[in-house]
């Protein structure tokens, strides 16, 4: 759509825009719904799609769909490939040879994409988050690709706090560039009080690892400030299209230092903008946050699935299948899947990883 006045020049001089979603994560703290081969993003969450095809959908009126990239492992690519046919394109998934942090995954998906198209901007998001707005959403990241486009610098997506959340880091804004705030520093999970006193002072907002930059600003924060792991994707670019590709990367990428691109890059940067949105966003990191896609009843309660509960306050139930009959009980997420059922308190459902690595410890491989 033209943006502006004189609307062919800014049509013709409007770089293409990529969207890469990051999708190699294992979101254990779903456990037992999320598996190895199922893991968080490919999970309907909220009875409409998988989580990693909700985040394409809601990218691809800023970016086209032939333009939306995937980074995942290689033991997904199948399972990737079959749950986003006819969403993504095959040729877009990207699969890391092993995982080695977000530093790595967006330098090895911005050499690619350099080695297509030259350079673009480049809209990095988590491929497992929730948005309740997404017209409000997708506003916001087009100021963003816009400032990403004009400035040769990164700009971040960051949401306006709504109460003191203590499992996701912060970035403190600083003075405005009319919709761009300066970023001056960032945090990762405060305690409780130090979160509220964020909150209360208006100067903060979360980091909901969405980045906008572009290819080229991307490749040269790399080279800047992890000039090693820049290194080693610039000898695996020059493999990329040659029967030694496979090669190269597979001896190449698990050298490479696994770091986020958070602490690799975002951190020591002095030039980051950020563009603050409210748009109903969730990392939907555990069990415990359900309420913010199905909301909750008057006893507190958030129920998925066949569940019957009665005299219950503050749980979270959710049942894949069978009938769920839960009774006389409070502040428990409680799940059934066919193979395995989970209860904990939901004061620990961040702590659900915990338990698969226990079911690992013990040799119960099979129900991971």
């Amino acid at each position: 759509m033209p943006r502006g006045g004189r609307q062919k020049e800014e049509v013709s001089l409007q770089m293409d825009r990529f969207g890469v979603i990051l999708a190699g994560g294992g979101g254990t703290r779903f456990w037992p719904l999320s598996r190895a081969q199922k893991p968080k993003q490919l999970l309907n969450l909220t009875g409409r799609d998988c989580m990693v095809n909700e985040t394409a959908a809601r990218l691809a009126p800023l970016t086209g769909r032939d333009n939306l990239f995937i980074v995942t492992g290689a033991p997904l690519q199948a399972a990737m490939e079959r749950a986003t046919a006819g969403k993504v394109p095959a040729a877009n998934i990207l699969c890391e040879p092993a995982p080695r942090g977000t530093a790595a995954c967006i330098g090895y998906a911005a050499m690619k994409l350099k080695a297509r198209y030259g350079d673009g901007v480049m809209i990095v998001v988590p491929s497992d988050a929730y948005v309740r707005d997404e017209e409000g959403f997708l506003q916001a990241l087009s100021v963003a690709a816009d400032a990403a486009e004009r400035q040769d610098c990164p700009v971040l997506l960051g949401v306006e706090p709504t109460f003191p959340a203590t499992g996701y880091g912060y970035v403190r804004c600083g003075g405005r560039q009319g919709a761009l705030r300066k970023v001056l520093r960032f945090t990762e999970k405060p305690s409780e009080e130090v979160a509220a006193e964020y909150v209360r002072s208006g100067e903060y907002l979360w980091n909901c690892g969405i980045f906008v930059w572009k290819i080229s600003v991307a490749l040269q924060k790399l080279r800047e400030f992890l000039p090693d792991v820049y290194a080693g994707l610039e000898k695996m670019a020059a493999s990329f299209g040659t029967p030694d590709e496979e090669r190269v990367c597979g001896e190449i990428y698990p050298s490479l230092q696994n770091i986020s691109v958070d602490y690799g890059v975002m951190e020591k940067a002095q030039d980051i903008l950020a563009v603050k949105g409210s748009f109903g966003w969730s990392d939907v990191g555990s069990w415990d946050a359900l309420d913010v896609i199905y909301g909750s009843d008057e006893q507190g309660n958030v129920s998925v699935g066949d569940v019957a509960a009665a005299d219950c306050g503050n749980c979270v139930l959710f049942s894949s299948g069978r009938t769920l009959a839960v009774f006389g009980v409070r502040d428990l997420v409680v799940a059934e899947t066919p193979d395995a059922v989970i209860v904990c308190p939901k004061e620990r459902a961040q702590d659900v990883k915990k338990m698969v690595e226990y079911l690992r410890k013990t040799g119960r491989e099979g129900l991971l």
